[in-house]
């Protein structure tokens, strides 16, 4: 056995590999960015030719193969022995006698990097993993030690149950571990575990409801944690008046928090003198909140919606197959997003600002001689990427609109949506729409709505669920008279026509405007955003590049 140098391109494959199946394009692009990144760690094994002066791969036709993708011109290699079965049964056994890592043990590996400097972005690349799966590993921080060793055999909850875990207390975990603790040779209960840890909460809202003042309402809270309060209500934040309403709502940590707040009065109607009328002085009372009838879907799940749009768009962008035409014709949808002037919903290019965000991208296709120098492998990279950085259908104030749907629709984005069926989704829908979501299943509605959203958590455990709403393909009607006002308005001088949507986007969902009253962080952002860009003035080329590449590692882009 000894250890050499060889070009991979003179090494041969071996006709009795035992792995005989072609693996996926997903894999393939994951292993040749770590084969760039950290090149190949484990050398492949090769034997001389029976009759001839080559070299026959044993184990390794993979990081050979990918190598040769890669452009390295030379590699090292073990050389063996040829056996007289051509290598067969050492095939076989270096494909199935190892053991892969278990996730405890992947996520203690992961956090020694993290302790020397590197990123999750950088760790994604040398484990070959999507950043999301280093994400999750990540919340094993947070688990109890007792768990963390039953997970560590390879009994392991859900995303959605591992986030709920990592987000409750050592001490909450501690007491429900032990009334859920399995028995031997029993896997545990995630479900019931989960369930128990989200109580609190379900028992934190039954005592706001029990305690509520008389001109009080239970509010949800926004993405960045505060109340969303009524539209055009005025938080108050010193000491609330006769008039003013209070908002109940918890917090992330699941603690019962209140706000007051102040909505307008009611204008007085012209020639209305009798206070008892509408508009007089009775009239001027705070408008009572709580008496709207729930909608099928609440603001926290559109907002989730919204989030879940986005992010399996952008996966769709990713890898999905996209014909050159419709990747083209994708680039004129993105840029005739509502949220032009670009406002990305890429969390990862977030910390950039204006022309700096496509700037990074645009420099790969220039060459040095200033002129447009690429090949269509890079074309299309930078595409995806640009679409990535353009299309987003978070309810704020990156949402393109009608044209993100449309977009979706287009390459399949349904497919990359997320399992909806969990606790967190649920609850943020209306009766009729959660016992609606129970058609097609085993599941009965229960008289209770916990009961009937239990039983549905339950029974989509181990399948995929997504709620209709949330799919992109926009309804006919609005997307007609979405096309109607682009074409009337939109061909003149190049304004913004002027009976545009104000207050809210094409498909009904929140606008930038809608955002502002609820969440006091847009204007403040608006306000500050020649600040911000001067602040940001002094980005290097050097950032902006290790930007553009830790955005593409982290969807897994490679050229085709």
């Amino acid at each position: 056995m000894q250890l050499m140098k060889v070009d991979p391109r003179a090494l041969k494959a071996n006709p009795d590999n035992t792995r005989q199946s072609t693996s996926t394009p997903q894999a393939d692009v994951l292993l040749l960015a770590t084969i760039k990144a950290v090149g190949i760690i484990q050398p492949p094994v090769i034997f001389a030719e029976a009759g001839g002066n080559g070299y026959v791969i044993e184990a390794g036709h993979r990081r050979t193969r990918m190598a040769i993708a890669a452009g390295i011109e030379e590699i090292n290699v073990i050389v063996v022995e040829a056996a007289n079965d051509n290598g067969a049964r050492r095939s076989m056994i270096e494909n199935i006698a190892r053991e892969p890592l278990n996730p405890v043990d992947q996520w203690r590996g992961i956090e020694r990097l993290v302790a020397l400097g590197w990123t999750e972005e950088a760790i994604a690349i040398a484990l070959a993993l999507p950043v999301r799966q280093i994400r999750k590993l990540r919340l094993l921080a947070s688990v109890l030690p007792a768990m963390l060793d039953r997970m560590a055999r390879g009994d392991m909850p859900n995303e959605q149950q591992l986030r709920t875990i990592s987000a409750a207390s050592l001490d909450e975990q501690k007491e429900v571990w032990k009334a859920h603790k399995p028995k031997k040779g029993d896997t545990a209960s995630w479900w019931a575990i989960a369930n128990g840890l989200t109580k609190t909460r379900m028992f934190a809202r039954e005592w706001m409801s029990s305690n509520l003042p008389k001109k009080g309402a239970i509010v949800e809270v926004n993405n960045w944690g505060q109340p969303q309060l009524p539209p055009k209500a005025e938080r108050i934040y010193g000491k609330p008046g006769k008039g003013d309403c209070t908002a109940m709502f918890l917090d992330r940590e699941g603690k019962v928090q209140s706000a007051h707040f102040r909505m307008p009065e009611a204008r007085q109607a012209k020639g209305k003198g009798d206070p008892t009328s509408p508009g007089g002085e009775e009239g001027n009372e705070a408008i009572d909140v709580s008496a709207k009838t729930r909608p099928d879907v609440t603001r926290n799940g559109i907002d989730m919606i919204g989030d879940f749009r986005t992010d399996a768009l952008h996966e769709a962008l990713a890898r999905a197959p996209i014909e050159d035409d419709t990747l083209m014709a994708m680039l004129v949808l993105a840029f005739a997003g509502q949220n032009v002037s670009v406002d990305s919903g890429s969390e990862i290019s977030g910390h950039l600002y204006g022309s700096r965000r496509f700037v990074r991208h645009v420099v790969r296709l220039i060459g040095e001689s200033g002129k447009l120098e690429f090949d269509m492998d890079t074309l299309r990279v930078v595409a995806r990427l640009t679409l990535i950085d353009a299309l987003s259908a978070r309810t704020n104030r990156s949402d393109s609109g009608v044209v993100v749907r449309v977009a979706g629709d287009a390459i399949g984005a349904d497919a990359y949506l997320p399992n909806m069926g969990t606790e967190e989704f649920l609850a943020c829908l209306s009766r009729p729409a959660l016992e609606a979501s129970c058609g097609g299943t085993s599941v009965v509605p229960c008289p209770r709505v916990r009961d009937t959203r239990a039983a549905l958590v339950e029974h989509f455990k181990e399948e995929r669920f997504v709620h209709q709403s949330a799919l992109f393909a926009p309804d006919d009607a609005k997307l007609a008279e979405w096309l109607a006002k682009s074409v009337e308005h939109g061909g003149e001088d190049g304004e913004a026509p002027a009976d545009g949507p104000v207050g809210g986007s094409e498909d009904g969902e929140p606008s930038v405007e809608d955002e502002a009253e609820t969440n006091p962080r847009v204007p403040e952002a608006e306000d500050d955003g020649k600040a911000a860009d001067a602040e940001h003035e002094e980005l290097d080329e050097a950032d902006a590049d290790a930007s553009a590449d830790g955005l593409e590692t982290a969807y897994g882009i490679a050229a085709e």
